[in-house]
């Protein structure tokens, strides 16, 4: 499909410099961009490739101002980087738009209920009294089981698994691999060093517009719900134990684990490797830096915390700073013992 420059600048609510026919046929980064090429800057380090870029047109924040002359047709918007985010999303949105209608061989419970304009890929498993919104996708070998509720406009990729009662919400993505619902890990010590598997009868609730990396793993409730709010996103190869909740537009990046019945505010910003244990409380705004240990609840909002074990951000600079002087200190230690070792003689 071919846009013209003017028919971007409408669609991003930008301002049009150069030529407003020129047409675009790709999207490309901006250092390998060609002619027919759509591109954007938004940091300065890449401003280099700007000026001898084969791109056609190639979007811009407002305040952009070139030292040399630009061939490509420039389209000024508000934050470059988030109006190219939205020409992904429709080119996305383009190249799946052709998804619709049941393959075979595939199974589906004769009581579950299938949407308008569903799709339903070979392999997939739909499972009794299952429910599936309009629009939703369904890719190969993906497992629903008794009683799930899948919203509209859902996308769930090949290998998805989502164990009974569950309930996604409205326009989420699920990766490759992921499970939801999965057993928590709920074990009693039946003495004698025995443990006795704690039956896990709740569910997980997924709200709407809530984005699910590859190969997570997200538990039921031992009883209630394991609750990821709306907006929240989370990366690849995350841990979210039994009963956790995650509040709306919080984000979590990979390897992150996350113990039982935490609760985690919203719009926190998570780093990876973080390990949080369970029955512990995140502040609403909190930022974690990555391979932080989260070993007591953090009540203060909107606060930067970092490190192992896990204190503020500018206490942790500061520690850093000091552990880099340790070999220097040990030196000079050791130097005034033989100093005092030798007056003492």
């Amino acid at each position: 499909m071919q846009l013209t420059a003017h028919q971007i600048g409408i669609l991003l609510e930008g301002t049009v410099e150069g030529n407003p026919e020129v047409t675009v046929s790709q999207l490309a980064k901006i250092e390998d961009a060609k002619q027919g090429s759509l591109s954007f800057l938004a940091n300065s380090k890449y401003e280099q490739f700007v000026y001898g870029s084969g791109a056609s047109i190639i979007i811009v924040n407002d305040e952009f101002v070139p030292s040399q002359p630009i061939r490509a047709t420039l389209i000024r918007v508000k934050n470059a980087y988030s109006a190219f985010s939205v020409l992904l999303e429709k080119y996305d949105e383009l190249l799946k738009s052709n998804k619709t209608g049941i393959e075979e061989p595939s199974f589906i419970h004769p009581s579950a209920e299938i949407g308008k304009d569903v799709y339903i890929a070979a392999l997939a498993y739909i499972g009794p009294n299952v429910k599936i919104g309009d629009g939703s996708k369904i890719y190969p070998n993906t497992y629903l089981a008794d009683n799930v509720t899948v919203g509209k406009n859902v996308t769930l990729y090949a290998g998805v698994k989502v164990y009974f009662n569950c309930i996604i919400g409205d326009n989420s993505i699920i990766h490759s691999g992921a499970i939801i619902g999965s057993d928590g890990f709920g074990f009693a010590n039946g003495g004698e060093g025995v443990y006795r598997k704690v039956s896990q009868i709740g569910n997980v609730i997924i709200e709407e517009n809530v984005e699910i990396g590859s190969n997570t793993t997200i538990d039921r409730a031992t009883m209630g719900s394991t609750i990821i709010r709306k907006g929240v996103k989370l990366d690849n190869l995350i841990q979210i134990a039994h009963n956790v909740e995650i509040g709306a537009n919080t984000v979590i990046a990979a390897q992150t684990g996350v113990s039982g019945s935490t609760k985690i505010g919203e719009n926190c910003v998570i780093g990876g490797q973080v390990g949080m244990v369970g029955h512990i409380s995140i502040a609403n705004g909190s930022n974690i830096g990555a391979k932080s240990a989260v070993n007591n609840s953090i009540k203060e909002e909107n606060m930067s915390w970092n490190g192992f074990p896990m204190m503020t951000y500018r206490d942790s600079l500061k520690s850093q700073v000091i552990i880099k002087r340790l070999p220097e200190l040990e030196k000079r230690i050791v130097e005034l013992e033989n100093i005092i070792k030798d007056r003492l003689k």
